[in-house]
């Protein structure tokens, strides 16, 4: 006679036993599936991956393969006699419904807070961004301090600063972040700041659907933004050489020599290894970094239309697009 299967091994240790079954040495207790409930304010929320239906699909059939290999957690519902809600272990859960199981291996702790979540899926770095800032925000709203839910999660009081910005982000950073388009907090930050300061550039930035937002571009975003806000002015003599005073005539420079330098054109070495697409006068074009300008404030362009080249005031372009080139 062939063995019993998995989803008969369930029906089986369901009808034997009950709902808190300890397994044979001690070991988890195997909790009857129909008396769990999920946490409502589980950190983790239907958008994570974890709950995609392909990452719940490869885990159930690896449940049918193999059973639940860890154990979830649980604590009693105390609005529900009989019944439990999971304080960790919603995967394994939704693995094994789909699996067809009637039972889970689990531990009842009753001794949980929902700070304990979120140590428990940072610690596998399961949560999203957004899910960790909705967490901070609900401690926020429930009166507690940054630097004690910094101690609850075991977290510097600068990862809880950067998350609590996720949550009051204006619309264009919203919308990029909320469509996945950038997920870094640290480059949400820095966007921040950049935006605070030129809002319309930013948002012409981010309005390009096919700019990558990486650290490298939003660093060549913010030093593109720091040359543009510089005031126009004459380049400064160079302070390194100074002019010896004399009576005598100039001489005439021989035949072939270099011009004489007067003074230092504004470096181009901040964005040296960009590409810049800009508009001007609504035309297209590419800043020529390669090529000093006569000042600073000014730079050169070359529209892509037509090929012309021409020194430009940066306050009169819009920038398109920055990408990273090569070192």
């Amino acid at each position: 006679m062939g063995g019993l299967g998995l989803e008969e091994m369930g029906d089986l240790s369901a009808l034997l036993a009950g709902p808190e079954a300890p397994a044979p040495g001690g070991g988890p207790l195997a909790l009857e599936m129909a008396l769990i409930d999920e946490d409502p304010h589980q950190p983790r929320t239907k958008d994570n991956p974890g709950f995609s239906e392909h990452s719940l699909e490869e885990l159930a059939a690896s449940i049918l393969l193999r059973g639940v290999k860890t154990p979830i957690s649980v604590r009693e519902n105390p609005h529900a006699e009989g019944r439990y809600i999971i304080n960790h272990g919603a995967r394994r859960f939704r693995g094994s419904q789909r699996a067809g199981l009637l039972t889970i291996p689990g531990f009842i702790d009753n001794d949980y807070n929902e700070a304990d979540q979120v140590v428990e899926n940072l610690q596998r770095n399961e949560l999203t961004a957004r899910e960790v800032a909705d967490f901070i925000g609900r401690e926020l709203a429930k009166g507690m301090k940054k630097g004690d839910i910094a101690k609850a999660i075991s977290k510097s009081p600068a990862f809880i600063s950067q998350h609590v910005t996720l949550l009051d982000l204006p619309e264009p950073l919203a919308r990029v972040f909320n469509t996945g388009r950038v997920r870094d907090v640290t480059v949400v930050n820095e966007l921040m700041t950049a935006y605070k300061k030129t809002p319309q550039d930013v948002s012409a930035w981010l309005g390009d659907a096919n700019q990558e937002i990486t650290r490298g571009s939003v660093k060549l975003l913010r030093e593109f933004l720091e040359v543009k806000s510089q005031p126009p002015q004459a380049a400064a003599q160079t302070p390194d050489a100074p002019v010896a005073k004399t009576d005598a005539p100039a001489r005439a420079a021989p035949a072939g020599a270099a011009p004489a330098k007067s003074g230092k054109a504004a470096p181009a070495a901040p964005l040296k290894n960009a590409v810049v697409h800009v508009l001007h006068n609504n035309r297209p074009a590419c800043l020529m970094l390669e090529r000093r300008p006569a000042k600073q404030g000014v730079a050169w362009l070359k529209y892509n239309d037509d090929g012309q080249e021409l020194e430009a005031s940066l306050k009169s372009v819009t920038l398109v697009a920055l990408l990273e080139g090569q070192a």
